[in-house]
């Protein structure tokens, strides 16, 4: 079969397909290698996010951990600050309590002074009273015994009430 030019134009459009297809898969080769590329580039990037990641969430851990420290430091002042008021107010109450103690001994004391000297009084009294008793029966004797030395006026007379000696006992007081 001879060559004809048909089959030349047909070799060309061949050659010049053949041409723009090793010229696409280079063009493809360039495409996929800046992909590749590219690829790696989001790696890298990839690995900074988790490296920055990692050290925002050590950060955070830090700072909690200082927040806690701190938390629990406030919260050990403020037992500190309760433990002193209690034992401010338990000075204050038994101080207090030492005054009234005080004050009610005192208050003892001059209940027994004026105790002391009531049963004094009482005493001085005892001693009186049979003297006074004494005196009195005497004096009422002298009254019975005395002549009467008025007339008898109806109006003026009555019935005098058998006096009774008076009896005294000691133990009462």
């Amino acid at each position: 079969m001879p060559w004809t030019r048909a089959m030349d134009e047909k070799f060309e459009k061949l050659f010049a397909m053949m041409a723009e297809m090793k010229a696409g898969q280079e063009e493809m080769k360039v495409r996929q290698e800046e992909m590749k590329v590219r690829q790696e580039e989001m790696k890298v990037r990839q690995e900074e996010m988790k490296v920055r990641q990692e050290e925002m969430k050590a950060g955070l851990e830090k700072k909690m951990e200082a927040g806690q420290e701190r938390m629990e430091q406030v919260q050990e002042e403020m037992r500190d600050l309760i433990r002193a008021s209690k034992e401010e107010m338990r000075a204050h109450v038994a101080s207090q309590v030492e005054e009234i103690k005080e004050h009610v001994d005192g208050c003892i004391g001059r209940m027994e002074e004026e105790v002391q000297v009531v049963k004094e009084k009482i005493e001085e009294v005892k001693t009186e009273v049979p003297e006074k008793m004494s005196d009195l029966q005497r004096r009422l004797s002298d009254l019975e015994t005395r002549p009467n030395n008025f007339p008898a006026n109806p109006e003026f007379m009555y019935s005098r009430p058998t006096v009774k000696p008076l009896t005294f006992i000691m133990d009462s007081f």
